[in-house]
């Protein structure tokens, strides 16, 4: 059996499975993200950015980790923190769920909930204000950190190419720090320039809506206008509203059997839109970045 030296060594490799969706006749596949050892696929970013912090010299031991986030990406860093030995300070936005706030604390970090809107209150700011004003500390700052989508194109999209022996047409991704589907676009076009990449974004984000407004989904919504975004790696947009994310996520677990959070519905609510519209020999990819037991209270009402 082999041994692993920790559990930051479990993280990657997950599967890539197909999967039969009523209503989906092309076949599709999805990379079971929500299998990474802290639940999502934020444990690839933020173990990323902290070692090539550790490795430039910018994070030492007695270093307090700070990050911004909806929620995963604070997780994975929690988790990363307690092996490590860092204190973690997460700042979360009001609509985090309260399952993601609790598993934060259960790994030790402090967690400081944000308002979403006011001068200085986004989580984003307020985890910047506490970085610069606490000396030795370390903010990852992953809606700004080219190494967000270094981590992905390094590690998700050449796994997803090798597992799928390089036969997609078409990959789904929820769109919100932006890593993700850049880090990943970018790897799968340079392979095969032919493939399409679709993003979902939130309907009232700051990219997707002429007046943004506050939306309950985590995981989507491009609010970074100046961040990581970069239209030429998407050919498509599709956004989705609250409504029909909540409504898809409970189907997915009822209908489906697919306990996944909102923001895999959000790409499952996309790929049923435009599957009719694809070519017969379309094979699609889409990530499902995380699991429903994050959303039980939220979600589902439990």
């Amino acid at each position: 059996m082999q041994k692993k030296q920790s559990i930051l060594a479990a993280i990657g490799h997950t599967p890539f499975v197909e999967i039969a969706l009523k209503g989906v006749d092309v076949p599709c596949f999805a990379k079971l993200e929500y299998l990474n050892p802290g639940g999502s696929i934020k444990d690839r970013s933020a173990l990323y950015m902290i070692e090539e912090a550790e490795r430039l010299g910018q994070l030492k031991r007695g270093y307090t980790v700070i990050e911004g986030s909806s929620g995963n990406q604070g997780i994975a860093v929690a988790m990363i923190g307690a092996v490590k030995g860092y204190a973690v300070i997460v700042t979360v936005p009001e609509r985090t769920s309260s399952e993601k706030v609790a598993t934060l604390k259960a790994y030790g970090a402090e967690v400081i909930v944000c308002k979403e809107h006011g001068e200085g209150t986004g989580y984003t700011e307020v985890a910047r204000a506490l970085h610069l004003s606490k000396p030795n500390s370390f903010m990852l700052n992953q809606y700004y950190n080219p190494q967000n989508i270094e981590a992905h194109y390094r590690s998700t999209a050449p796994e997803i190419w090798q597992q799928s022996e390089g036969h997609l047409t078409h990959m789904i991704m929820a769109m919100g720090s932006c890593g993700t589907v850049m880090g990943v676009a970018r790897f799968l076009k340079e392979k095969n320039p032919g493939i399409q990449i679709i993003g979902v974004d939130a309907a009232t984000s700051a990219l997707s809506a002429v007046i943004p407004s506050p939306y309950r989904v985590e995981g989507i919504g491009v609010d970074a206008l100046d961040g990581l975004f970069d239209r030429q790696w998407v050919d498509r947009i599709e956004t989705v509203t609250d409504d029909e994310v909540f409504i898809e996520v409970k189907n997915l677990a009822r209908e489906e059997g697919l306990m996944v959070g909102l923001s895999s519905a959000a790409v499952t609510c996309v790929l049923k839109r435009i599957a009719g519209g694809m070519p017969k020999n379309a094979r699609i990819g889409m990530i499902l970045a995380d699991s429903g037991r994050a959303y039980l209270q939220k979600a589902f009402g439990l």
